[in-house]
């Protein structure tokens, strides 16, 4: 191994996700596209997330395979609104390629070669008819004929396979209580099966990355309100992005917690979005991936995780475990996935119109990303509602930052006596305030 360290540091990271992720139950889409080319890498990482407790179901695409099938058979098929219109003879090509491509998934779970990162998995399969659909109709004067829309789930007969620790493995087609088949799309059935189930997560496996338009980046998180501001003030968004943010707002509004669209293409990105703080693929939730908010009690072990190694190097002032139980209410904190990556306290003082600011920490990991302006913004919005007139703060080694935001360096003697308590002659930390309410 050229470099044990990393992977060490890399495995260690992982493991609160290891816990968290434990009998949760995510929906997994796999498109078409992937079948057909090199699946054998995503499949042998689907095993790996079953082999940590996770439970798993799986829906698999079939597009490229039913144009194979009606390529053979000298047909074709149209499409209204990206969705394909399903006469009787291209349904026999669907029902072809659903059993083709369950067959080859199936096979793939089943591998258990030594030597292989499938050895010893022993993973069970499960398929059946717990798709219930109808024919999605007429509309606008087009008939969509054998395509269909799910109108239920089976979701016991889904938990009964679960809980006997099957990965259920589902295809795009449903069946209406007449015993007609309909031909489903893929992505919207995923939705409505982890909607069904309230999965903890769905997980798209897309064909492209959902990309900022100015600098070609992913975006790596976003709620559904921004989500659906993206659709509406973007132009010019690839036609499979828009139906994958589609689907995954449709998803969080149904009570999937967490929706993650990653590219397959990139080797092992289901691990790396899963597993890792910052993902690899573009993360959609109701509630914000990252929140600034009031520290709690159990925030401290977290506060002190960040604050130490900046205690040690001199650049914060050592604080007790007691005293920040004691001072709590003062902090705020900005969570990321459940990670306090920066902190500050806000110290206003009783009977007077003065406050100090202290403990301002952002992790090593995401500094040069406004997390520190973003806690001194809400701050000074803070002092500003108090009514406080001059906001002080000590530093030894980031004066620099506070006089770029308006403070200004005074002499210790001007602090008032009140928070003079605060001022450790050994460190010698510079005393710099701003006047508050002149910045309104």
């Amino acid at each position: 191994m050229h470099n044990p360290d990393r992977f060490v540091d890399w495995f260690r990271h992982s493991a609160p996700y290891i816990h968290a992720h434990r009998n949760r139950t995510f929906v997994i889409f796999l498109g078409g596209e992937a079948v057909r080319e090199n699946v054998s890498g995503l499949i042998h990482d689907v095993a790996l997330l079953k082999s940590l407790g996770i439970r798993l179901v799986l829906v698999h695409g079939i597009r490229p395979q039913i144009d194979f099938y009606l390529t053979q058979r000298g047909l074709s098929s149209t499409f209204e609104n990206n969705v394909r219109i399903t006469s009787k003879a291209c349904l026999e090509c669907v029902k072809e390629a659903a059993g083709t491509v369950r067959i080859e998934i199936e096979a793939l779970l089943s591998m258990g070669l030594a030597n292989s990162p499938m050895a010893g998995a022993k993973i069970k399969v499960a398929s059946g008819n717990v798709v219930v659909a109808k024919p999605l109709g007429i509309i606008d004067g087009v008939d969509y004929a054998y395509t269909g829309v799910v109108r239920r789930i089976d979701t016991a007969a889904i938990h009964q396979q679960l809980d006997q620790n099957n990965v259920v493995l589902i295809s795009p087609v449903g069946y209406s209580p007449s015993g007609e088949v309909f031909n489903l799309v893929a992505e919207d059935l995923a939705a409505e099966i982890a909607c069904a189930l309230t999965a903890e997560k769905l997980i798209l496996l897309t064909e492209n990355d959902c990309l900022l338009p100015k600098t070609n980046q992913v975006i790596q998180q976003m709620t559904t309100v921004e989500a659906q501001n993206f659709l509406t003030q973007t132009k010019n968004i690839n036609v499979g992005v828009i139906h994958n943010l589609e689907v995954a707002i449709h998803s969080c509004q149904q009570g999937v917690l967490r929706v993650h669209l990653i590219n397959r293409r990139q080797e092992g990105a289901l691990l790396l979005e899963l597993f890792t703080r910052d993902g690899f693929g573009t993360l959609i939730s109701s509630a914000p991936f990252e929140l600034l908010r009031h520290a709690t009690l159990d925030d401290i072990g977290g506060i002190l995780e960040l604050i130490v190694p900046l205690e040690n190097q001199g650049k914060l002032v050592k604080r007790s475990r007691e005293k920040l139980e004691m001072e709590i209410n003062d902090y705020s904190v900005i969570e990321r996935d459940g990670l306090i990556i920066a902190c500050t306290a806000f110290h206003p003082l009783k009977a007077t119109d003065f406050a100090m600011m202290s403990c301002l920490a952002v992790h090593k990991d995401y500094q040069q990303k406004a997390r520190g302006k973003r806690l001194f913004k809400d701050l000074i919005q803070k002092a500003q509602q108090q009514k406080i007139q001059k906001l002080f703060v000590l530093t030894t080694q980031t004066s620099h930052w506070f006089l770029e935001r308006g403070f200004k360096v005074c002499d210790r003697q001007a602090l008032p006596s009140s928070l003079r308590s605060y001022y450790d002659s050994d460190r010698n930390s510079k005393v710099l305030f701003k006047e508050i309410l002149s910045s309104l």
